[in-house]
């Protein structure tokens, strides 16, 4: 039963009218039932709000919470496409807290490792992507020169079958101007003893490209099924 003019729909949800028809403007909201001048909303409208509020304290992106909302059950969905920590972080924020320059994010991003966070349904930066940081980050204090970095980067992204079996050699796909002897030499020597914290950075990055490609995979397939069903319901006159 729709019995709520929209400024009441608003007080109830605590939301302004502005936001509720700016989830209104972007699909996330019906319209309500028309009653002479007046829109009527009811508590399936106050329902949807909760919980599009409930998605958006969680920082997913607009594009993921109006494919969640589709979904009759959206927990494990939700779940994939969280990051592991409630964190966020904007770019200046993300620098900061990984402790890193602005030149490996453009370089890792160009690479296509590092994307917009809006590719896998979030609306910020998370710890997943500062993790992934100090992980290039260490690599490169293990004498792993910023060329070979941003390749180990872009094999990664683009995916390691991908790669033509000439290429696959993880860090050492790197041409000679940026790999030279004296880079190898310094590697050798710390190599033995860094092996442990070499393969956990190694971890961490693979780990972190398997997730994002997952969540982006998950994005894609349930924005897909949203369009699917749309385009099969019979239109509203």
């Amino acid at each position: 039963m729709s019995d709520w003019r929209i400024d009441e729909l608003a007080q109830r949800a605590g939301v302004a009218v502005d936001t509720i028809r700016y989830y209104q403007r972007e699909g996330l909201l019906g319209a309500g039932e028309r009653n002479g001048r007046t829109r009527r909303f009811g508590p399936e409208h106050l329902e949807r709000l909760e919980r599009i509020r409930a998605l958006q304290s969680r920082r997913f992106s607009l594009a993921a919470i109006h494919a969640l909302l589709e979904r009759d059950d959206p927990g494990a969905l939700a779940g994939l496409l969280q990051g592991s920590e409630e964190a966020t972080y904007d770019r200046e924020e993300l620098l900061e807290t990984a402790g890193v320059d602005d030149t490996l994010v453009r370089d890792l991003t160009t690479a296509g490792l590092l994307r917009d966070p809006a590719e896998h349904g979030r609306s910020a930066y998370d710890a997943d992507d500062v993790n992934v940081l100090r992980a290039f980050a260490d690599l490169g204090r293990l004498a792993i020169p910023h060329p070979a970095l941003v390749e180990v980067a872009r094999i990664y992204a683009e995916g390691l079958d991908e790669i033509p079996a000439a290429g696959r050699r993880g860090v050492h796909v790197v041409d000679s101007h940026c790999w030279d002897d004296e880079h190898t030499q310094r590697f050798q020597q710390m190599f033995s003893a860094e092996a442990e914290r070499f393969a956990r950075d190694v971890r961490v990055i693979a780990d972190y490209t398997q997730q994002r490609n997952l969540q982006r995979a998950v994005l894609e397939k349930i924005e897909e099924h949203g369009a699917a069903t749309e385009s099969t319901e019979p239109s509203t006159p």
